[in-house]
């Protein structure tokens, strides 16, 4: 549905005049100042896979050649160009055929956003008063030099992908003057800005939308609609009120937003990835000019993408949102292996997540996100410095996990980012409070006027459901609202205590509250049940499948292993799901009447084949 300018007012209108209900909840008269996030360096996450993770794709951006990653734009620009190309979408050609080409398909696309996960990376490296790893900062520094000088409307002209890189460029040139010292940054920024002006539509144009004449079907794949996100934070950040007029034109309101406020669901077959992205430029929206309709739309566009999620958190089959009422979850099951796209879906709805949490103050969010981090982002396959990069998560009935067939697609833009960003997902906090979002060994430094405190967590989880928390350093006996979050799938067996002395956990929106004067050495202790439990595929609207379930341990799916010569579905009584048995550290296995079968989460499979969903027979 396509509204007028008129209607569209009227909806700003109605929403601003009610009830805004923060993470869905009714009866709140307004919606709270939102949270704020940490700085990268405040929080340093030690926990073992999101440390590799991070060293591993730092590894990679290091050893990029410099004249590789500024090839496309200078020979898009009728310039020398040495260096090898790095191929895959990444290159230049062109005489590039979408219909039978992979190579060349959206060149230079992911520069930005490696300049945004070294700077991110660069400002984590300093976590703890380390002086980080310079070479981080340096090179980012040195890459936005070099784009400065050869950066040109050229280059925008003949990519099919303008808005698109232009995002991803502005997100990095943010980032490199927020956290890797970049002083020259808003001056790149303009330059670029300038060069990409002529090929960007003047507002939001739809995907699948063709506005540019003479052109096939792939030049109606850019995305100008999530431009608003990165352009609010260039205004924020000190870049000029230029960027911030530029969000607000670029903020699809009349197909997306507005109805969306409405209630009513527009979602239906856009790209999945392309639109929970544009989600965030809503928020942004919200946050940068508190407008209702725009928080009030992502709130409703969240409950309509939940109730076509997976039981990891995943949505999207085939890179589509599914129209409601239809049984395409199910069908899809058998129908492909691209069911979720792992590093770019991970990395929007962890952002998605964390505005939404900021917002609302409610812990459902950082439920969804702790269901993403533990089964999808921390498993993908490693980047390779080759561009093999790990793109789908397959949901089928017989799984595996594979590199994608495209060298440096989309995915390995966004690995780098999702890895550097487990800090500021894992805390947040507001006027004399913290809000602990995500368990997992990490360390937090902070100060809030003439006190600083230094928090240490300490755990195994998700292997393990126990929690400590230990004041490390306090300046001075500090009264501090430390919240929790306590998951929905825990109910009401969690357990709390507060140096040794056992607390009520009474939760609000998913958190509860230890509210007294912190000292050096305080320790909190928090342990969450992590019994097995099912859960039946969503019927999105359609069919029930209340036969078709996973098996679950606290935030973990519990994926079956296949053997090579099996086919078909695969069925266990759900009694017997239930009886699993811990046999390793990361394998359970379950009796059934073929014999025992083995159990483990989303990092632990490896190369072996599983499957997701089984039939409860």
């Amino acid at each position: 549905m396509q509204l007028t300018r008129r209607q569209i007012l009227e909806v700003i209108a109605a929403i601003a005049a009610t009830t805004v209900s923060p993470g869905l909840a009714s009866g709140a008269e307004t919606a709270p100042q939102p949270l704020q996030e940490f700085g990268y360096d405040q929080i340093d996450v030690t926990e073992t896979l999101a440390s590799a993770q991070r060293a591993q794709v730092t590894a990679v951006l290091l050893g990029l050649n410099e004249d590789s990653l500024l090839k496309p734009f200078r020979a898009m620009a009728g310039r020398p160009a040495p260096g090898a190309s790095l191929g895959g979408w990444y290159a230049w050609k062109p005489d590039y055929d979408f219909h039978h080409d992979d190579a060349g398909f959206a060149p230079a696309s992911t520069f930005g956003q490696w300049t945004s996960a070294l700077a991110r990376l660069y400002a984590s490296s300093r976590a703890g008063g380390s002086a980080g790893n310079r070479a981080l900062a340096d090179r980012v520094q040195h890459l936005h030099s070099l784009l400065r000088q050869e950066i040109s409307p050229a280059y925008f002209a003949q990519t099919r992908f303008p808005a698109y890189t232009y995002d991803k460029l502005v997100c990095g040139l943010v980032d490199a003057q927020q956290f890797a010292g970049d002083t020259a940054a808003w001056e790149t920024l303009n330059r670029v800005t300038d060069a990409a002006a002529p090929s960007l539509p003047r507002h939001a144009v739809p995907r699948e939308t063709q506005w540019l004449l003479g052109k096939d079907q792939s030049w109606m794949w850019d995305e100008s609609f999530t431009l608003p996100e990165n352009l609010y934070r260039a205004s924020t950040a000190g870049a000029g009120p230029r960027y911030h007029r530029l969000a607000q034109a670029y903020l699809e309101d009349e197909t997306l937003f507005a109805p969306l406020a409405q209630n009513q669901n527009v979602l239906s077959d856009k790209h999945a990835y392309s639109y929970v992205n544009a989600q965030c430029s809503a928020m942004q929206a919200y946050f940068v000019d508190r407008s209702a309709m725009h928080l009030q739309a992502v709130l409703n566009a969240f409950r309509m993408i939940e109730a076509q999620s997976f039981v990891t958190g995943g949505w999207g089959p085939d890179e589509l949102f599914r129209k409601p009422g239809y049984d395409q979850l199910a069908a899809s099951l058998t129908h492909t292996h691209n069911t979720f796209e792992v590093p770019c879906g991970s990395y929007a709805h962890m952002k998605l997540t964390r505005y939404l949490l900021r917002a609302t103050r409610d812990g459902r969010y950082g439920d969804s996100m702790e269901r993403i981090l533990h089964n999808a982002a921390l498993g993908p396959l490693p980047l390779q410095p080759d561009g093999r990069a790990f793109y789908y998560a397959d949901y089928s009935i017989l799984a595996q996990r594979v590199y994608s067939d495209h060298r440096w697609p989309c995915c390995s833009g966004t690995l780098p980012q999702l890895a550097a960003d487990y800090g500021i997902n894992t805390y947040l906090h507001g006027p004399g409070s913290i809000w602990v979002n995500l368990y997992h060994s990490s360390s937090l430094s902070w100060t809030e006027g003439p006190d600083s405190l230094q928090l240490e967590q300490i755990t195994r989880y998700p292997q393990d459901g126990h929690i400590q928390m230990r004041i490390v350093a306090v300046s001075r006996p500090t009264s501090l609202a430390l919240h929790l979050r306590i998951p929905g799938w825990a109910g009401t067996a969690a357990t709390l205590g507060v140096n040794g002395v056992a607390t009520p956990v009474a939760t609000l929106q998913g958190f509860t509250t230890l509210n007294r004067t912190w000292r050096t050495g305080d320790t909190i202790d928090l342990t969450l049940p992590l019994d097995l439990r099912l859960e039946a595929l969503p019927s999105n609207g359609g069919p029930m499948h209340l036969d078709t379930v996973a098996l679950l341990r606290g935030p973990q799916v519990l994926f079956a292993l296949r053997q090579p010569w099996e086919s078909g579905a695969l069925a266990i009584p759900a009694d017997a799901l239930l009886k699993a048995q811990q046999t390793a550290p990361a394998e359970w296995t379950v009796q059934t009447d073929a014999g025992l079968r083995r159990f483990v989460p989303w990092t632990a499979i490896g190369s072996r084949t599983y499957t997701t969903y089984i039939h409860a027979s």
